[in-house]
């Protein structure tokens, strides 16, 4: 520690907190008044700098351009570095320059991909990919084809995994809704009153033809309540994950949530995000819920205020922004450092080829940062003018720096985005 007398020893003294000595310290320094106020400004502004914390800033990179709308993040190629695949393409950590890896039909200005996944489905140790679509009624899974194919650009083999029966798909989730580790498939529709059915990866007893170590079996929740917005998570007050739809939620059972319908509580009519986002906001012990409205004009946090008297959960609905359109997807991550995750979010670029109000409006994306105590968001921007979202978002470290990356993919391009 220096000495306490010196100008380095206030200014240590005031870089770690200790202001109550600052001026008895001050007139025992030998300067002139003008340079002991002109070391105070220098004090206080190198103590204020360390106060507030780095507002994290993205170099944006174009990927590659079409209107592909799924990505996801993992180490495809076995190396250790993360990977990212979208689409047609993957992209090799580091150089991240696009890889063939299947073929996607184009359909009314879209690219028939509305979610990828990465699971590994034939127990080989690589990472298959698991896909959706908007009209096509089949999920397939595309073998990964191990590191020779892989460095001579070779595409992945398609295998089917299921025939739904389900079209007029808005978004795909692949999440853990029944807590053994293993995630389930949710294909979100943009119909309402269309059965609402969770796909679960079961394991064989033996492989299949092609290699897969798992099954895919429907379980239909409830056969009318869906339509568009989607998420998983505990709002009933039970601890356990319900599913939320546009049209209300399904409230998973006590005990074997595979064995009987879920009860439907149809207590809203959305045209909302996919996903939407559970999580204790106010730290009263209850899920709230984000959500944003995927083709319109608004971003909302809705407080969860507890049942009525009938058994009804009430919610208080809070404006976060609605200054632009169209935020489709939402994604929940800590880009800061900070140790607090922030709402991540942005335009669906031309989700409706422009048609949307403010659809030809410009592609953005934003971060928010949640203020507890004052049960606010505080809006950041990561990119304007260029980066707009599809149906996913990535936020990962990328480049092995210990900040948090974003990636997106969408009909204003593939984008990486670095963190500084």
């Amino acid at each position: 520690m220096p000495d306490c007398f010196s100008k380095e020893g206030l200014l240590w003294s005031m870089l770690n907190g200790d202001d109550e000595e600052v001026l008895i310290r001050l007139t025992r320094i030998p300067m002139r008044r003008s340079r002991v106020l002109s070391f105070v400004a220098v004090v206080l502004l190198a103590s204020s700098v360390q106060a507030e914390p780095a507002t994290p800033k993205f170099i944006p990179r174009l990927l590659h351009l079409d209107a592909n709308e799924g990505i996801a993040c993992g180490d495809i190629d076995g190396d250790g570095v993360k990977d990212l695949v979208a689409g047609r393409n993957w992209y090799k950590g580091g150089d991240w320059a696009p890889r063939p890896l299947r073929n996607i039909e184009d359909w009314n200005g879209y690219v028939q991909s509305n979610g990828d996944y990465l699971f590994d489905m034939n127990g080989d140790g690589r990472l298959d990919v698991i896909a959706g679509s908007f009209i096509p009624t089949e999920v397939y899974w595309y073998e990964n084809p191990g590191e020779e194919a892989l460095r001579l650009g070779k595409q992945w083999t398609q295998h089917l995994l299921a025939d739904t029966g389900n079209t007029s798909n808005e978004g795909q989730l692949m999440q853990d809704v029944d807590g053994d580790g293993r995630p389930e498939w949710l294909v979100n529709s943009w119909k309402k009153n269309v059965p609402a059915v969770i796909w679960r990866l079961v394991e064989r007893d033996k492989p299949a033809e092609n290699g897969a170590l798992f099954d895919f079996l429907p379980h239909q929740l409830g056969e009318t309540g869906n339509r568009h917005g989607s998420a998983i998570g505990a709002i009933s007050g039970d601890g356990k994950a319900d599913l939320l739809v546009g049209q209300g939620w399904y409230e998973q059972p006590d005990h074997d949530p595979w064995s009987k319908p879920w009860t439907f509580h149809a207590d809203w009519e959305l045209h909302a995000s996919v996903p939407m986002i559970v999580v204790d906001l106010d730290h009263d012990g209850d899920g709230d819920l984000i959500h944003g409205k995927g083709h319109d004009y608004g971003l909302l946090w809705w407080e969860n205020k507890g049942a009525d008297s009938e058994g009804k959960l009430q919610w208080d609905e809070h404006m976060i922004d609605e200054s632009y359109s169209q935020p489709h997807t939402l994604a929940w991550a800590d880009v800061t450092g900070d140790g607090q995750p922030e709402l991540i979010t942005g335009k669906r670029y031309f989700g409706h080829n422009g048609r949307d109000p403010g659809g030809m409006e410009m592609p953005c994306l934003y971060y928010y940062q949640w203020n507890q105590p004052e049960l606010t968001f505080k809006r950041h921007t990561i990119e304007e003018g260029h980066v707009g979202c599809g149906l996913q978002i990535v936020t990962t470290d990328l480049n092995e720096d210990q900040k948090v990356d974003i990636a997106v993919a969408g009909k204003s391009g593939t984008y990486l985005l670095l963190a500084e």
